[in-house]
């Protein structure tokens, strides 16, 4: 797996300070994507041990809220198991961080695919699911470039087997 880039100190992407990794890797190819050169999976540098352990060190930081995974396309078959060992650690050493993950699918497409896209599920807090739609781009938005990406609490829709938007998001 590459990323394409890492942020050690994002405002931008859930909320409070974040740590954000941007995987390279998509295929949705929205128009207008804000990260296209992140679409190639060959983009940016080898994700290994070392960035692994970086991002750890960092989330340990008091000041940090959580972990974002952006894309590129988190949810590619190519990046679902590098992400789901570092999540895995990130659960052991700092469970008290949240994890949000934007991808391009739908939650409900993810429950269908099983496997590894569910395994990646159970270890995130919150998804922002749904392609950029370029028509529905709103300033106004909360977390989310348009109107028809919704921000999901993952844990209360795995329990209901639907998806079950985050409680206090404004929605329009």
């Amino acid at each position: 797996m590459n990323y394409a880039a890492l942020k050690k100190f994002d405002i931008a992407n859930g909320p409070g300070v974040r740590v954000s990794l941007f995987v390279s890797g998509c295929r949705h190819h929205c128009k207008n994507c804000f990260n296209r050169e992140a679409w190639d999976f060959n983009f940016g540098k080898l994700f290994d041990k070392n960035v692994q352990k970086e991002i750890l060190t960092e989330l340990k930081k008091d000041y940090i809220m959580g972990l974002s995974l952006l894309g590129g396309e988190p949810f590619e078959p190519e990046n679902r198991e590098g992400l789901i060992e570092l999540l895995k650690k990130v659960r052991e050493q700092v469970p008290e961080k949240t994890v949000w993950c934007y991808t391009g699918f739908e939650f409900e497409n993810l429950l269908k695919i099983g496997g590894t896209a569910k395994e990646l599920l159970f270890y995130t807090d919150v998804l922002v699911d749904g392609k950029f739609v370029e028509e529905l781009k709103s300033p106004d938005l909360i977390f989310r470039g348009s109107s028809n990406q919704r921000i999901i609490d993952v844990k209360k829709s795995l329990e209901e087997g639907a998806a079950i938007w985050l409680e206090g998001v404004w929605r329009r």
